[in-house]
């Protein structure tokens, strides 16, 4: 299809999504950038956020979420992500588990943080996706209340 492109997806553990695709959605350092066939060629770096995939043909878009990494957008859009899930192979628990340890360890931090405090700022990390997890498994931002 001359409006598509071939997407992939990859993770250290393996290649998570590969199909064509009209339009991807990723969170960029900046926010979140959409990314379609014919796109000016870029490399950008991607922040804790949810992956919305609309695929070639359809009018849904299949929604993950996905972990820090970097956009590759040439012909074809390559997608490195430290992580990626599915809404159905989010483990609910887990990520309730990791919010609350992380939302400890800021407030215990917050007493006495220092602003590069290896741990404070890891569990920051930790906590954004712990909270995207859960935002994705209740069917991401654009979710009915």
């Amino acid at each position: 299809m001359a409006n598509s492109f071939k997407l992939e997806i990859v993770t250290p553990e393996s290649l998570f999504y590969e199909g064509e695709a009209e339009l991807v959605i990723l969170r960029t350092l900046v926010g979140d950038e959409g990314f379609m066939a014919g796109h000016t060629w870029a490399c950008k770096l991607l922040d804790v956020g949810e992956i919305w995939i609309q695929e070639a043909g359809q009018k849904d878009f299949k929604i993950a979420a996905g972990a820090q990494g970097f956009v590759d957008v040439k012909d074809e859009i390559m997608v490195f992500v430290d992580a990626a899930e599915w809404p159905g192979d989010i483990d609910l628990s887990r990520a309730r588990t990791e919010k609350e340890r992380a939302e400890a360890i800021l407030r215990q931090k917050n007493r006495t943080a220092i602003p590069d405090d290896e741990e404070y700022l890891l569990a920051k990390i930790s906590l954004n996706k712990a909270l995207n997890r859960l935002k994705v498994a209740g069917g991401g931002r654009r979710a009915k209340s």
